[in-house]
């Protein structure tokens, strides 16, 4: 089954994207959607265009074909109105090793044309779940869970409708990731469209609305949470092992 958008206009909107790279297709009428205040995780195997498909929501590739719009702006023709919407966790943050934790936060929102107060940013930085005697350490020390929780409270702070995510509970143990999980419910509740890429089938089926497969730049099968269980994480299991040997 194939993503179709949803009545409403969503926050993200591929609609047909098609990108080439050379003589080989790497996007392949792609659909995929996600509306304000929705968790969309987005699974494949190496190679499938999970990568891609951020890199053109971004604005850091062309597509040939077809639409990616962020809240309605067209990321091809108008890339920097694009991000300007959209904050972007990759799976190695890059934050300054030698600064704080309160000023790499400063440092960034100040970047991004939102600065804030110490007051705001430490604020944003407890939400996140980081412990108030690291918010004057440097980065040098942290873990990855808190350089993550370093990066989340940044989000927050930018108050954009769009979050990205590359594979964010990569390396992280079984509590940063399920604080980081409790973290995605906070940002959804605020409204913010979450597209998730990961190979965590775990994490996305704990906080996931819906879970979508992608092999060979399009979505094969999608499945939306239903009831207490959520998700048959089974039956997930066994469809993305065939798309991971696929």
């Amino acid at each position: 089954m194939t993503s179709q958008p949803p009545a409403t206009s969503p926050e993200i909107a591929i609609d047909g994207a098609v990108l080439h790279y050379g003589a080989h297709r790497v996007l392949d009428g792609l659909m995929l959607s996600v509306a304000a205040g929705e968790i969309y995780a987005l699974l494949g195997g190496n190679g499938a265009g999970k990568s891609t498909t951020l890199s053109a929501l971004l604005g850091f590739v062309r597509i040939d074909g077809g639409s990616v719009r962020v809240s309605g702006i067209d990321a091809s023709a108008d890339p920097d109105a694009a991000r300007r919407r959209i904050a972007y966790l990759p799976e190695n943050v890059a934050l300054y090793e030698h600064l704080s934790a309160v000023e790499n936060a400063d440092y960034l929102l100040a970047l991004s044309g939102t600065p804030r107060d110490r007051a705001s940013i430490t604020g944003a930085l407890a939400a996140a779940g980081l412990q108030a005697r690291a918010f004057d350490q440097r980065l040098g020390g942290f873990s990855k869970g808190m350089r993550q929780k370093v990066a989340i409270a940044v989000a927050l702070l930018r108050e954009v409708p769009v979050l990205l995510l590359d594979e964010p509970t990569s390396g992280l143990d079984p509590r940063a990731t399920a604080d980081f999980n409790a973290l995605l419910h906070a940002v959804r509740a605020r409204g913010t469209a979450v597209l998730m890429v990961t190979h965590d089938l775990l994490s996305a089926a704990d906080v996931a609305d819906r879970i979508g497969f992608l092999e060979g730049g399009r979505i094969v099968a999608e499945v939306a949470a239903q009831g207490e269980a959520r998700f048959d994480v089974r039956a997930l299991h066994d469809r993305f092992a065939g798309a991971v040997r696929a």
